[in-house]
């Protein structure tokens, strides 16, 4: 219960910001009503309690059958069998991923149903699943990251040629919002299990950071291809922000907790069944180490139902109307300033962010330091929601003309910064884009679109998430950088015990 309470903790000083700029912008810019501030004060303490347990009961069920899991199908030593069960595993997982169901839901109501909720998730679990497996084969074949994504962005730029506009910003935006809170602390954990198996300690350190990487760009080409198959029908997507107000302040978790409940339990349901399978056939562990990751289990369901509620009942609709009444105000700096804000504390609460930079201090034995990494991501996320608000207020931005030259420049930096440093940016850019982006920041962006005449909801309140998801890339890569030149002069000792000799 110790490491409960430090969780609890941990995750209170991390929202606690998101509280503080919420009531400050009720008092000033945004004032609301005051069911809609109560029902968002009850929704940050099922979010806090909800992703303390459940960060605990990932640590407990979650991130072992993801270790187990790695190291057996390496020893299984057949790439067909890798292979395979790789795809199937991540195609599940990553319809479980309880990030991927909240965004596809609200691309589902922007589009009026247009692009289903449901074969939106099919085919980007099916484009996570084929590029997990090649990732999983990079590992095993010694493949170079930064060789891997520079085809894999050359394939997605020859794509976007052809996709409807519509679809670049659904395409870029569930890529961050698959590698979340369930699949990212999972493919972490089997990539750590499968590249722990390398002779080479070297290898074996870079080789745990890239695999989120490489499996979140299945997202967009599958979006992609998806958008020129079946193209855009004509639509005029609106978001009715008056819809969110609410004279009640428990109706909106009476009413989803159910619901989420039933979600939560079908979304975990086929990481259950893989773990027993795979118990009864390959791990084959103790009674006691298998009962705990049971136990580890039910912890995440408990706290995914409560983290969900909290966000969908409390937090998404605030930020709707929060994003709705700065962008009207006269002068557009606030609106610039507080997306910049709220970039910067939201990617703190982000669970999957918790998981990742915790496995970066853990895999480097301290050398590359947690609060370094957050700082980075902080001001990397903020320039990407700030930026994404310029582009709502003026129509002639397009997001291409952001994501073009940033993917173009991270893929330029891969070659140059430090390789152990490129697989961790590139896996930051899925990272970041976990629950509380999907949800609060997309909410507010889709709020401000809403608003802005010019604006369109589909295209311009998407692709929020696409940015998030760009700027850690570039962030981390210059952090890298930093510690490369520092370890030059001695600042910070030898990088290239970590990161190899291609530094």
């Amino acid at each position: 219960m110790n490491v409960l309470t430090h969780k609890l903790k941990e995750v209170s000083f991390a929202v606690l910001p998101i509280i503080i700029i919420v009531l400050i912008l009720n008092f000033t810019f945004a004032p609301m009503e005051i069911t809609s501030i109560i029902r968002f004060l009850i929704g940050a303490i099922f979010v806090i309690v909800g992703l303390a347990i459940f960060l605990f009961g990932i640590d407990l069920g979650v991130t072992p059958i993801g270790n187990q899991m790695g190291s057996s199908l390496v020893k299984t030593n057949k790439l067909w069998i890798i292979t395979i069960v790789g795809f199937l595993v991540a195609f599940i997982i990553s319809v479980a991923e309880p990030d991927l169901q909240i965004f596809a839901g609200q691309v589902d109501d922007v589009t009026l149903g247009l692009i289903s909720k449901l074969s939106l998730v099919v085919v980007v679990s099916v484009g996570i699943a084929a590029l997990f497996s090649l990732g999983i084969i990079r590992i095993i074949k010694n493949i170079p990251l930064y060789i891997i994504l520079t085809i894999l962005y050359g394939i997605i730029l020859v794509l976007s040629f052809f996709t409807p506009p519509e679809f670049i910003g659904i395409a870029f935006d569930a890529s961050g919002a698959t590698t979340g809170a369930l699949t990212v602390p999972f493919i972490l954990a089997l990539a750590i299990g499968v590249s722990t198996l390398k002779k080479d300690s070297k290898a074996s350190e870079k080789d745990s950071f890239g695999l989120v990487a490489v499996a979140s760009v299945g997202a967009i080409i599958s979006v992609m291809v998806m958008g020129i198959v079946f193209g855009m029908p004509e639509m005029n997507p609106v978001l009715k922000v008056d819809a969110v107000y609410s004279s009640s302040v428990f109706e909106p978790y009476l009413q989803k907790l159910p619901f989420l409940a039933l979600e939560s339990f079908l979304a975990l349901l086929p990481l259950l069944v893989i773990f027993v399978v795979s118990q009864l056939f390959l791990f084959k562990l103790p009674k006691k180490p298998f009962i705990k990751i049971l136990i580890g289990i039910l912890y995440t369901f408990i706290g995914l139902v409560l983290f969900l509620t909290g966000v969908n009942a409390g937090f998404m609709d605030v930020a709707k109307i929060i994003g709705y009444k700065v962008a009207l105000l006269d002068n557009k700096a606030v609106f610039i300033i507080t997306g910049f804000v709220l970039g910067c504390v939201t990617i703190l609460a982000e669970p999957a962010v918790y998981v990742l930079t915790k496995s970066i201090e853990k895999v480097t034995s301290g050398y590359i330091k947690r609060k370094a990494v957050l700082v980075a991501l902080s001001i990397g996320i903020g320039c990407a929601v700030a930026l994404s608000t310029i582009r709502i207020l003026i129509p002639e931005m397009q997001l291409w003309h952001f994501l073009l030259p940033g993917y173009l420049i991270s893929i330029v930096m891969a070659y140059f910064s430090p390789k152990l440093f490129v697989g961790i940016a590139f896996d930051s850019g899925g990272v970041a884009s976990g629950p509380m982006t999907a949800t609060f920041i997309l909410a507010f962006t889709q709020g401000a679109a809403d608003a802005i005449e010019t604006a369109n909801v589909l295209t311009d309140g998407f692709g929020m998430i696409a940015m998030v998801a760009l700027f850690p890339l570039i962030a981390l890569q210059i952090l890298g950088i930093i510690y490369k030149m520092k370890s030059r002069k001695g600042g910070l000792g030898d990088i290239g015990k970590l990161s190899g000799k291609s530094v």
